[in-house]
């Protein structure tokens, strides 16, 4: 059975940080591109960041220089450094397992920056 969990989400300030986790249990987690997405009331959901099997990353530009995406193997956990956050980065964050044509998806973790 697969699992991800995430965890880390909370109200900040902006300007403050948050660092997310997602534990991922049921697969091979080196196997999979790794993912964090985003979803805001009333918006769809967007990727944030992501990154592949050997490291390399990609971010949605609205958070490019801020958030920081990364992976421990060992620990088979993703996760996601948000620095000076801001109002608009408010929304429920969500990890992805991918690996065409799958994708498992964790339970989500609320972020929420007050201004």
């Amino acid at each position: 059975q697969v699992q991800l969990v995430e965890s880390g989400g909370g109200l900040v300030q902006a300007g403050g940080s948050l660092r997310l986790s997602c534990a991922a249990s049921g697969i091979i987690f080196s196997n999979f591109f790794m993912g964090w997405y985003r979803q805001a009331p009333g918006k769809q959901r967007e990727l944030v960041a992501r990154i592949t099997r050997g490291g390399n990353t990609n971010y949605v530009e609205s958070v490019k220089g801020r958030f920081t995406i990364s992976r421990d193997n060992a620990k088979n956990t993703v996760y996601l450094q948000m620095n000076s956050l801001i109002p608009e980065d408010t929304a429920a964050y969500f990890c992805a397992a991918e690996r065409a044509p799958l994708t498992y998806w964790g339970q989500g973790t609320q972020v929420t920056v007050s201004s």
